[in-house]
């Protein structure tokens, strides 16, 4: 088994750089909030930043040279990149190329942790084919990467046969949170308790599924704030994760100064869950799975390739007002914003383009039919 020592002291909440500041409406980052936010950060004694390749069309990796590497001590924090071998990629040598235009974009000099980028059933073979294995133990060999991964979306059995296939990967990093804990479609308790099993540390990703446990339907934020009205509901989420034994770090995708002193409040001083909370937790997953509703985590994968440039994840955001909140007249008025000048949900053809690429697994082009007969006039 492989030594696991230098995952021991990494502090249990990592700062995810996917959705910053500024970019939420399609603008530039705000730089001075995301500086603010890292201060915060690093002040609190936190020290792990996740970015990737593909979350540049946002300026993620340009952004953490500006605001964190050029004004921190390269030691003083580790920072994670990943490689993506499908999305806007047609040969091994231009996937190849995104860890140097990683490196150069960062100046970061190396990755402490790199990743290959969201494997699961319809493009994990890519990463075989390109050669993408091989090519990150060679980079880690040269001293360009300090440690090897890879972030998962697939079956049970597709993380099994990984783990078993490349034993190279040090760490895996995984979709946890309490709603989709026992959600077939992903399968979280299932996928934690293989990497377990295989003795490796885990990232938790989408700990808050996209926003989705920070602003819960009432039910269960009735449950929340019954049982402790002076805590946030994204606490709840974000503390079930870093609950978990075995968690290497829980990536929180904080996109203001105020999410970031939220999760500062109860993550710079970790506490697990007691059992009474775990409690709380269990009837709040009997609460969600009672409620109808389109689980998209805004990730985005969907939107690159999209030849009628729909705005899906805010489409799934709009009709989520319908479906969780009955709020008919605001879901209408998001969806008219959100479809402005861009592609409407009746505009797909039905390529499936955003289905092979959704890490969800979502059957896109079925909802989109549900959207548009909902929401447009």
């Amino acid at each position: 088994m492989q030594k696991t020592e230098w995952a021991q002291d990494i502090p249990k909440l990592g700062f995810g750089l996917m959705r910053l500041p500024g970019t939420q409406g399609g603008g530039k980052v705000d730089l001075d909030a995301v500086t603010q936010m890292v201060d915060a950060f690093m002040a609190a004694g936190l020290r792990y930043f996740d970015t990737a390749y593909v979350y540049d069309k946002g300026g993620s990796e340009e952004t953490v040279k500006t605001v964190l590497v050029d004004r921190y001590p390269r030691e003083s924090f580790m920072l994670a990149s990943k490689l993506h071998a499908t999305i806007g990629v047609n040969s091994a040598a231009e996937a190849k190329r995104e860890l140097e235009i990683s490196l150069e974009r960062t100046s970061a000099g190396y990755f402490d942790c790199y990743l290959l980028h969201s494997l699961m059933l319809t493009n994990y073979k890519k990463y075989d084919e390109y050669g993408l294995w091989d090519f990150v133990k060679a980079q880690k060999a040269a001293g360009k990467i300090r440690h090897i991964g890879f972030s998962f979306h697939g079956t049970p059995d597709l993380l099994e046969k990984l783990l078993t296939d490349h034993p190279e990967a040090e760490f895996v990093q995984l979709q946890i949170n309490y709603a989709d804990w026992d959600n077939p479609a992903v399968a979280s308790r299932k996928c934690y308790d293989i990497a377990r099993r295989f003795g490796k540390p885990i990232v938790i990703m989408e700990p808050v599924k996209g926003g989705f446990l920070a602003q819960p339907p009432a039910s269960v934020e009735k449950i929340l704030t019954e049982a402790n009205p002076d805590v946030s509901a994204a606490s709840w989420a974000i503390r079930f994760a870093a609950s978990l034994p075995g968690v290497l770090t829980v990536l929180s995708g904080m996109s203001n100064e105020a999410q970031m002193a939220d999760n500062l409040s109860y993550m710079s001083d970790f506490k697990p869950l007691s059992e009474s909370e775990q409690a709380v937790i269990r009837k709040a997953q009997a609460a969600i799975a009672a409620i109808d509703a389109i689980p998209c985590t805004g990730c985005r994968y969907c939107v690159a390739g999209c030849p009628k440039q729909i705005p899906i994840p805010n489409i799934f955001s709009a009709m989520n007002r319908e479906m969780v909140y009955s709020q008919t007249d605001d879901a209408k008025r998001r969806y008219a914003n959100a479809t402005a000048g861009v592609g409407k949900a009746s505009d797909c053809i039905a390529c499936g383009q955003c289905e092979r690429a959704c890490p969800q697994h979502l059957p896109i082009i079925a909802d989109l039919q549900n959207c548009a007969a909902a929401l447009e006039d």
